[in-house]
């Protein structure tokens, strides 16, 4: 096994200060090359993070036949995603893309037919698994403490002034956050994707240009119904980036606000009109799958180096992905909608 890999990060925006963040506490990995088609904002990373003997380019081809990377970090626009995916790929690369995967769900398609033909592994940050009360939350689920779930309710509300081009998305809340959502909804529950029926509107005194808003009822397998309801122009009473969450079982229910805070109930004795209730705790996770980027860049670059993989690999995350097109699909169209992968 290897002890050491090559990698080349491509799009040097905001987020890459994230991922060369965590990679400088790697001693198991060398940035060999930095890429961004504005050259001088790769110059910038470099010099940010003391990568002097990095490769920079605006081409991503000619750097990767200058550098012979094992890995590519894509940080691109998701609009780049395929392009520069394909192109590692073809370059024999393992890549760890930011989500979502694709733009569209027949680009994510061709980069999952991509990365199982060239035997390279395609992941997507899906950052919030790495959350240690979302892993709490699954262990719990995982015991049966309430049974197999039948209903996930979560409530998303911020009233997030970013400014800049999310202002101007359309589909603003369902195709840059809600993702994030609907991968956990499908973490916690070992569920995929059936149908959805979407709602999207931008209130009165939105900011943003189009669906700031949305309310989702999702069909899930095994009848399992998860209910999403969300935005981003929420001032007041702000929910958690990870949203409220209630989990319901046949013996009982778990609550989660989305940071530290978890309250649970199953049903003691029956017979009354109210069930007899008692409380439990949701134990802590113990685990090392936390850190957020830096959690899953971590478990990537392991996964690299002994041949493994990760748990956001695309051909799993495609049907996340899936979930926001269709909802986007319904909103639209004002219909009930299947989901297909």
């Amino acid at each position: 096994m290897p002890d050491k890999i090559k990698a080349v990060l491509v799009g040097c925006g905001g987020i890459s200060r994230a991922w060369l963040g965590a990679l400088s506490q790697m001693p198991e990995v060398e940035v060999v090359g930095l890429v961004d088609v504005v050259e001088e904002a790769a110059h910038n990373r470099a010099e940010e993070f003391n990568l002097g003997s990095a490769f920079i380019g605006s081409n991503l081809e000619s750097v990767l036949a200058a550098t012979a990377p094992d890995v590519v970090f894509n940080c691109t626009i998701p609009e780049a995603h395929v392009e520069v995916t394909l192109e590692a790929l073809s370059h024999g690369c393992h890549v760890l893309t930011e989500k979502p995967l694709a733009d569209t769900l027949q680009g994510a398609r061709r980069l999952v037919e991509a990365a199982a033909s060239s035997g390279k592994m395609l992941a997507v940050m899906q950052n919030y698994r790495y959350n240690r009360g979302v892993r709490a939350l699954k262990g719990f689920l995982d015991e049966g403490v309430i049974g197999s779930p039948h209903t996930v309710n979560v409530d998303f509300y911020i009233g997030a002034h970013f400014g800049g081009f999310r202002d101007h998305m359309r589909h603003v809340l369902l195709v840059d956050m809600a993702i994030h959502i609907f991968d956990m909804a499908r973490f916690i529950t070992g569920a995929d994707p059936v149908s959805v029926y979407c709602k999207e509107w931008n209130p009165e005194g939105s900011w943003y240009d189009h669906g700031a808003s949305a309310v989702a009822v999702f069909e899930l397998s095994g009848g399992l119904v998860f209910n999403f309801r969300g935005s981003w122009c929420a001032e007041g009473l702000n929910t958690s980036w990870s949203g409220q969450w209630r989990v319901i079982g046949p013996k009982g229910s778990v609550s989660w606000d989305g940071e530290d805070g978890f309250r649970a109930q199953v049903v003691k004795a029956t017979g009354g009109f109210l069930s007899e209730l008692e409380d439990v705790q949701v134990p802590p996770y113990e685990g090392d799958k936390v850190g957020g980027h830096a959690g899953l860049i971590r478990d990537f670059v392991q996964a690299v180096l002994s041949g493994g993989q990760v748990d956001t690999v695309a051909s799993d995350n495609i049907r996340s992905l899936a979930m926001v097109f269709a909802a986007v699909d319904s909103a639209e169209r004002r219909l009930p909608v299947d989901i297909t992968i």
